[in-house]
């Protein structure tokens, strides 16, 4: 009865989710080709961008739809993870163009921001994070004429949380949130991982990734220009570039804070705390900061997706669950490069994979969970006794399935004790729990407990 809920990679397979609607004729997602063009502070030119393979990205979808009955569309995600690229692909020249990158634009949009717009039809607008002011001229200009598709914005800092954006376009805006590239996507696979595991099932995976191929992928993240760049080195290099320009000049877009010198070192230091309860007076006593600015500055770097809270998962009657949350990067990639995760490191011991493939793992679900139909949430678990499960998805219905990561390649009945006590304490919500592991094979350990390949989460 249980090896029932094992279903082949090769089954016909048709999700329903938005996501896949074609928006394009003859085309199910939109094809993005690594790298960006546009901006020449964050792209260096490079010889080998007309050879740049092109990737699906599943957000894409999402963005036609809401452009076609929402007036502000807005997409969101970090700094080079192909937002310009996505927007310019769908319009395709068909409406005005800017980008506040360009400093002429900006400081018109700082300092008349209703005359910039005042001349626009339809119009998109790029790093709209660095003009935080010109979202009311935009709500103006959406009460004065409400159209579909008015503005198509993308923005690299979560907005929503920046304390100058004052008025709400509640109502007015849909966001679309962009991720750098999933593992789905640079394989071009329909991922049905969430789906199968909602349902209480698991696929066996088509494509085997395990050993040194998957250290390969988790080192390498999902940054088009990480993955552009075939030496290890290289992409080493250009993540300590990235995070560097992105202190010395995206952190001043948002927030105005006093020591800047110290937000490298406080990377450092999130760095060797990823995947563990965050503790705020702790990380802040090994740079000098109380516990409050600590958990500002932090917030500044949520804000900038470089890193995401993730809430522990309770429910009321519980008194014995731990109740903090735990600290993720959203790229394994940002992350070996901080903390100098090398695959000649991993070969010489296996333990130091733990932490970044956790990572790995977490971005996956997060990007996973982005193309759902319902709504999802990533919560952690872990009870007094020190049991955990890494990541708990909770969808909009309450149904429960628990993910744990292990970077073996064998797993035993006792990693799943966390996963247990979970399927206890969320009772007939509960519908799967998996340990994802370095191995080939979908196997059951009793009701409703599979160990999962890694290589399924692009299944």
């Amino acid at each position: 009865m249980m090896r029932a809920n094992v279903i082949r990679a090769n089954s016909p397979v048709r999700l329903p989710n938005p996501d896949w609607t074609p928006f394009q004729s003859g085309s199910d997602v939109c094809k993005i080709r690594i790298g960006r063009c546009y901006n020449p502070d964050w792209t260096k030119g490079n010889s080998e961008m007309d050879a740049a393979p092109t990737y699906p990205r599943f957000a894409a979808a999402h963005a036609a739809l809401a452009l076609r009955d929402t007036p502000v569309v807005m997409v969101i995600g970090p700094r080079q993870c192909g937002k310009t690229t996505l927007v310019r692909d769908l319009i395709k020249g068909k409406r005005d163009f800017l980008t506040l990158d360009d400093d002429t634009v900006l400081a018109s949009a700082r300092s008349d921001p209703a005359g910039l717009l005042r001349s626009m039809g339809k119009a998109t607008i790029d790093e709209v994070q660095r003009a935080p002011e010109l979202l009311r001229a935009i709500k103006r200009r959406v009460d004065e004429h409400r159209s579909a598709g008015r503005f198509l914005l993308t923005g690299s800092a979560n907005l929503l949380t920046v304390p100058q954006v004052s008025e709400s376009l509640a109502g007015r805006m849909e966001i679309v949130s962009l991720f750098p590239l999933a593992q789905a996507e640079i394989r071009n696979r329909k991922p049905a991982f969430l789906k199968f595991a909602f349902a209480g099932k698991v696929t066996q995976p088509g494509e085997i990734v395990t050993g040194g191929d998957l250290v390969h992928a988790v080192l390498t993240g999902g940054y088009p220009e990480m993955l552009k760049r075939k030496r290890p080195d290289r992409r080493r290099a250009w993540a300590r570039d990235y995070i560097r320009a992105i202190v010395q000049r995206d952190v001043r877009d948002i927030a105005e804070i006093e020591k800047l010198d110290r937000m490298p070192r406080l990377l450092q230091v999130l760095a060797h705390h990823s995947a563990q309860l965050t503790n705020f007076t702790q990380i802040g006593g090994q740079i000098g900061f109380d516990d409050k600015t600590t958990a500002k500055y932090i917030g500044i770097l949520e804000q900038l997706f470089l890193v995401r809270r993730v809430e522990p998962w309770f429910r009321n009657e519980l008194s014995r669950l731990v109740k903090t949350p735990k600290l993720h990067f959203l790229d394994s990639g940002l992350l070996a490069a901080l903390l100098g995760v090398t695959a000649e490191r991993i070969a010489e011991d296996r333990a130091i994979l733990g932490k970044v493939l956790e990572t790995f793992v977490f971005s996956e679900l997060l990007k996973l969970s982005s193309w759902m139909d319902t709504g999802c949430a990533i919560f952690h678990y872990r009870d007094k006794d020190q049991d955990e499960v890494d990541f708990v998805l909770e969808d909009d219905s309450g149904a429960v399935v628990g993910i744990e990561v292990k970077a073996s390649a064998t797993v035993t009945a006792h990693d799943f004790k966390g996963l247990r006590k979970l399927g206890a304490a969320s009772g007939g919500h509960f519908r799967l729990g998996a340990v994802l592991y370095d191995g080939d094979r979908a196997v059951p350990f009793g009701d409703r407990m599979f160990a999962v390949p890694l290589s399924c989460l692009w299944e």
